[in-house]
């Protein structure tokens, strides 16, 4: 069974994270958890487990709690970032010749 300590620990906090904004969601809808639960279509522990950013909830349940909330934000902060352009083979030889001029 996989636990927070078996991911990196800045998944572990975004998952955290996000838990706790989907129980404030809920919270500011006047939403209750049973009411959630059954929305969700999972039991009231489930939820529970969700909202304290379990890493063991299902993917499905999380992706269907953020859609039911409409939520438009729902990756970490720096998931969309560029990545970086990206090295050609014949720079990254150049680089490992060991001082040798290009």
């Amino acid at each position: 069974m996989s636990s927070a300590t078996d991911m990196p620990l800045p998944a572990a906090h975004a998952l955290r994270k996000l838990g706790r904004d989907l129980a404030l969601a809920r919270r500011k809808r006047g939403i209750s958890t049973v009411d959630m639960a059954g929305r969700l279509f999972i039991s009231r522990d489930t939820l529970w487990r969700l909202e304290r950013g379990d890493p063991t909830v299902s993917l499905g349940t999380l992706a269907t709690a953020a859609f039911v909330f409409q939520l438009e934000r729902t990756s970490p902060p720096g998931w969309r970032k560029p990545l970086p352009a990206r090295e050609s083979r014949k720079d990254r030889l150049c680089a490992s010749s060991w001082g040798r001029p290009k």
